[in-house]
């Protein structure tokens, strides 16, 4: 058979996991500090007897779009988002550090800070434990203080600061759960420079009606390869019945 069915074959192929990815991008347009994830593939020539007269596509290294989008004013004093670049310090599923931007906090049942996935906030020692207070403020350098039961304004009292990074975009990836670690599998320095804006989520970075243009677009490239592929079979089916009238 024709090398065009093999093309329009990866190309089908590329083509559902973008859409894939488009798809999972769109679930999370509303996920506070959601980063998108890049589909990404180029073209190889297809090598062997003769010229390389065909091409097929291969996927490239996946990226994520690290650009920052909006922060929403909730007035929650739970709430923060990073204003510019770094990132959230939090406890991944196997209890090692990794990285978000999401910041909608909530204390558990045993005074552990969470986010709105559930995974620990780490501070200066480790996940962050509340104990039971009137209030709670976050500062924009992370410092969480509380205001004690049974006590007035003026008793703050600083209990933990929240872990911020800002290594190099380049030497951050995703894994499956969302979160983002070094590339290396370090843990990141604390960087003081980063600064969080309390009472306020940073948007998802994903635009709602890009995605679904770019679901339409990669659809009707599917449905395109789908119909190379037949017009590769009636080919081959019409060489084959000329060769049997010969």
């Amino acid at each position: 058979m024709d090398r065009m069915v093999y093309v329009a074959m990866t190309g089908a192929r590329e083509a559902m996991h973008a859409l894939t990815v488009n798809t999972h991008n769109l679930a999370n347009a509303t996920t506070p500090g959601f980063r998108a994830d890049l589909a990404q593939a180029r073209s190889m020539p297809v090598f062997g007897p003769g010229h390389a007269t065909r091409a097929y596509a291969m996927t490239e290294r996946p990226g994520h779009d690290l650009n920052p989008s909006a922060i929403h004013t909730t007035g929650r004093p739970l709430d923060v988002g990073i204003g510019g670049e770094g990132w959230l310090a939090v406890q991944d599923a196997r209890g090692n550090e990794a990285y978000t931007r999401r910041g909608d906090f909530q204390t558990t049942i045993n005074g552990i800070l969470v986010n709105g996935a559930g995974q620990p906030v780490l501070g200066n020692g480790g996940p962050i434990a509340l104990p039971p207070a009137r209030s709670v403020e976050i500062a924009g350098d992370g410092t969480i203080s509380i205001l004690p039961m049974g006590q007035d304004a003026s008793a703050l009292v600083t209990v933990d600061r929240l872990k911020l990074v800002n290594p190099p975009g380049a030497e951050m990836e995703k894994g499956e759960d969302g979160l983002f670690r070094q590339r290396n599998g370090e843990p990141a320095e604390a960087d003081a420079a980063v600064q969080v804006v309390s009472g306020g989520l940073e948007t998802s970075n994903v635009s709602a009606v890009a995605a679904m243009t770019e679901m339409m677009t990669l659809s009707r490239n599917f449905e395109f390869q789908l119909k190379v592929m037949e017009t590769a079979k009636q080919t081959s089916e019409h060489a084959a019945t000329l060769l049997r009238i010969s």
